[in-house]
């Protein structure tokens, strides 16, 4: 087993864009931004060691991703979600003459501005799309990621959650349908090989974005 789970690090690792590569968006380009939680529940922990002043999740980690329409996602394990944390990611990934969508939390409000073109929906008023305004493409990457996450793994902790973000943000950027068969697929994830070393010991290294 600790073998497979060893090999399988090394393949997110080689999936994992360290150069974070161009700027997403451009002009009359969208690009939409969000952030989810990724954890276990107090509820399905055992009685014994359930707290019961936790009435929401333990152990969530908070996935902040970038996703431009008919392109490529990139995520970013993040330690809070504020616009202090978030505007270096946004600034560095997302040209400025793109349109940037969100919802309507407040960091982005700040943030928003600074970009050619900015629309929010109000989810808190049940408002999801108003014209072309609308994070629904995100918020489908986010249940691509939680499903495989929930169904496959399980449960992913701190210190490896920014190496499954690289897979799911592999699987996703390198889709049919942008074009992408399995043999492009391939030659891509071992492209992206060289240079990179993961030995055991740094598998337990917790890193955020």
């Amino acid at each position: 087993y600790k073998t497979a789970w060893f090999m399988c690090h090394r393949i997110r690792e080689a999936m994992t864009d360290r150069t974070g590569g161009t700027p997403m968006g451009g002009d009359g380009k969208v690009v939409e931004a969000d952030e989810t939680v990724i954890g276990g529940k107090e509820r399905n922990k055992r009685l014994s060691k359930r707290n019961p002043k936790n009435i929401g999740a333990v152990g969530k980690q908070i996935c902040f991703s970038l996703v431009e329409r008919g392109g490529r996602v990139r995520s970013f394990h993040v330690p809070s979600v504020n616009a202090k944390t978030l505007r270096p990611i946004i600034t560095k990934h997302v040209r400025r003459e793109s349109t940037f969508m969100t919802d309507d939390a407040g960091q982005y409000r700040i943030i928003g501005p600074e970009f050619a073109r900015y629309e929010s929906v109000n989810h808190g008023a049940d408002e999801y799309v108003r014209g072309d305004a609308y994070t629904n493409t995100i918020e489908g990457f986010f249940s691509i990621l939680k499903r495989g996450i929930n169904g496959v793994y399980h449960h992913v902790s701190e210190a490896h959650l920014s190496r499954y973000l690289a897979e799911f943000d592999f699987r996703y950027s390198n889709r049919v349908a942008l074009g992408v068969n399995d043999t492009m697929r391939t030659d891509e994830a071992l492209r992206m090989i060289a240079g990179k070393r993961l030995t055991y010991r740094r598998t337990g290294e917790a890193a955020h974005a």
